[in-house]
């Protein structure tokens, strides 16, 4: 059945139920009209006895002399006595009574039916208990089945060449049907069979009925766009990579000719072997965000969770930027509470707020604080700085991959600082979000949802070794960016 198409293993089912109704309507049928002629046979029956027990009373051979309604030719009757002798039968009956002895002794008063063959014959019999001509008497009535078996013949007959007739008309149009309403489901394969990258914005025809093919097409039409909406960003995401890998790579290419094309002092060659070595420096770092970008892709980027004191993180990361921060006269502060703690990659966070610090350090002014604040669902860290913020229209693409505020500032990173910072929370399962403050500045908030019920906290928490884990990168990370 599995490998069979759709159609027929909806046919073969639509056969299968049509057969079984087919079926018990025909043996039901078949068992109400055996019904209806046994109780046609049955009244016919007592009919007769009754008038057989009326022409008893009257004489002991009016059967044989074939007197009254009881002695036509429809049947027969015999009246026998108690002893089981024949006293009267009509003509053509066998000089024998037709019950047996011990059929006698099991007579009710209300009579007995007893059907058996008689002369090659099936028959019927009514025997009942009267009392004529001052004695005991038992009337016998009989009437032939071949009638009630022959008119049960010919419905089995019916029933077993029309049924199977049926089901093969009904199974064909259900085939025909099954057809008709798969079509378009072929049509959407063909259409889909045309549809490829080379020519984007096609989308498949929908049946004109709002019903399960039309939302079934509807659905693929919002995957296709998905799909070339995620085939178009990974494009972008090629060419700007691709862009910003060129752009190191030609001034490094530049500094080496020009330092062997003309001979210079130790001077020179120093200088150049700096710039050098920073070219190299920043095709590293590219290189180390891009990969860390695709394992968020691939949701492989390796997470090492450990239980970790959220002041004595902020703080180690500010201590790393202090001298950096003060060269520009800024300050860097932490406020967190002393005993926070948090299950998490240590290394990450570090790394998210790193970014974070060197963006503020590079577009902000004014003093750098990081916060921590706590409710019993989640731990929010806060980096915000008190400069001209992100530009109003820059919100709302600020986490997308290679977007910076002035584009053509390409030497101020490559745009990857938040992608960067929005995948490692989507590693934890959190979240990332951009905000202007309102008295002046930019603000990153991260947040991290804690474990239902957990209570990290210094006291009477023990140490959580690290372990490796595989980041549940969702699809939000692939909308992110450095400034």
């Amino acid at each position: 059945m599995k490998g069979l198409p759709i159609r027929l293993r909806l046919t073969l089912a639509f056969a299968v139920a049509v057969g079984v109704v087919l079926a018990a309507t025909g043996l039901f049928v078949y068992l109400q009209q055996e019904s209806a002629l046994d109780r046609t046979v049955n009244q016919g029956l007592r009919a007769r006895a009754a008038d057989v027990t009326a022409l008893a009373q009257q004489a002991d051979s009016g059967l044989r002399e074939g007197r009254g309604a009881a002695a036509d030719s429809s049947g027969f009757a015999q009246v026998l006595t108690s002893a089981g002798r024949v006293v009267d039968a009509t003509p053509g009956l066998p000089p024998r009574p037709l019950l047996q002895a011990h059929e006698l002794a099991h007579l009710g008063s209300q009579g007995r039916f007893i059907s058996y063959t008689l002369s090659r014959e099936r028959v019927r019999l009514l025997a009942v208990r009267v009392h004529a001509q001052d004695s005991n008497r038992v009337v016998v009535v009989g009437t032939s089945l071949e009638p009630r078996l022959t008119a049960l013949d010919d419905l089995r007959t019916e029933l077993l060449i029309g049924g199977p007739i049926a089901l093969i008309l009904v199974s064909l149009g259900g085939y025909l049907l099954a057809a008709a309403a798969l079509r378009p489901v072929d049509q959407m394969g063909e259409q889909a069979a045309t549809i490829s990258a080379a020519n984007p914005g096609q989308r498949l025809r929908l049946p004109p009925a709002d019903d399960e093919l039309a939302r079934l097409g509807r659905r693929l039409n919002d995957m296709l766009a998905r799909l070339e909406a995620a085939l178009e960003r990974e494009r972008g995401f090629v060419a700007n990579a691709s862009h910003e890998l060129r752009t190191p790579l030609a001034l490094l290419k530049t500094e080496l000719e020009l330092t062997l094309d003309e001979p210079a002092s130790i001077d020179a060659y120093r200088a150049a072997l700096r710039s050098a070595h920073d070219e190299a420096d920043r095709l590293s770092q590219l290189a180390e965000d891009l990969l860390l970008i695709a394992q968020a892709d691939a949701q492989t980027m390796p997470i090492r969770r450990s239980t970790i004191t959220v002041a004595d993180m902020l703080s180690a990361v500010a201590a790393r930027y202090q001298r950096r921060a003060a060269d520009t006269g800024r300050t860097i502060t932490v406020d967190a509470p002393a005993d926070l703690t948090l299950l998490a990659d240590r290394f990450r966070l570090e790394q998210a707020l790193a970014n974070l610090i060197d963006n503020s350090l590079r577009y902000g002014s004014g003093p750098i604080r990081l916060a921590a604040a706590e409710d019993p669902q989640q731990v929010e860290i806060e980096v915000s700085d008190e400069g001209p913020g992100f530009p109003p229209e820059f919100l709302h693409r600020a986490f997308e991959r290679f977007s910076r505020p002035d584009q053509a500032r390409s030497r101020d990173g490559v745009g990857l600082g938040l992608a960067i910072v929005t995948a490692i929370m989507a590693a934890h399962s959190g979240s990332a979000t951009a905000s202007n403050r309102v008295g002046g500045g930019a603000s990153v908030t991260l947040t991290l949802f804690r474990p239902h019920g957990a209570d990290h906290r210094l006291s009477g928490v023990p140490s959580i070794p690290a372990m490796p884990s595989v980041a549940s990168v969702t699809d939000n990370s692939s909308a992110i960016s450095n400034l």
